[in-house]
């Protein structure tokens, strides 16, 4: 299920637009997220996988991780994940698995996307928990930070 942008979108995407600048300039491939529980931030987290080297290091699993830890549990009930890519499924099992209620994602990913671009896990009827999502909220800008990190390398 697609629910509509709120106001506050924009900001919190803004939020995970510099983690993911952050992860750009510690070498990582540009990825942020926030996890936002009754309108505050609770937890950040950016690509992490070429600093720890950890390849579970995605910027919502040490987003949800450090939700949990300011909570103080790992059901995230009612939180609201931003993050600048399309999850993975490794990132949409953790998300379910937070109990997270709304994902706001960036730009698609049209190679393992498990929010509908691939697959959709975040919203597969046979599983315990499903989960609102937005997409494409400042997707141009989230695939600008992609492009020039990318661009970079080459």
């Amino acid at each position: 299920m697609t629910v509509g942008v709120f106001p506050r979108d924009e900001h919190f995407m803004r939020l995970a637009l510099r983690e993911a600048v952050a992860a750009g300039e510690q070498g990582d491939v540009p990825i942020g997220a926030v996890v936002v529980k009754d309108g505050e931030v609770v937890g950040t987290g950016r690509n992490e996988r070429e600093a720890r080297p950890d390849p579970t290091a995605h910027a919502e699993v040490l987003a949800l991780r450090a939700a949990a830890l300011t909570l103080g549990g790992w059901r995230l009930q009612g939180a609201v994940l931003y993050c600048t890519l399309e999850p993975c499924p490794m990132c949409a099992g953790a998300i379910q698995q937070a109990r997270i209620a709304r994902v706001v994602y960036g730009a698609p990913d049209h190679k393992i996307g498990s929010a509908g671009s691939v697959v959709n896990i975040l919203q597969d009827a046979r599983l315990l928990h499903r989960v609102e999502v937005q997409s494409g909220v400042l997707a141009a800008d989230s695939l600008e930070v992609m492009r020039r990190f990318f661009e970079d390398r080459r």
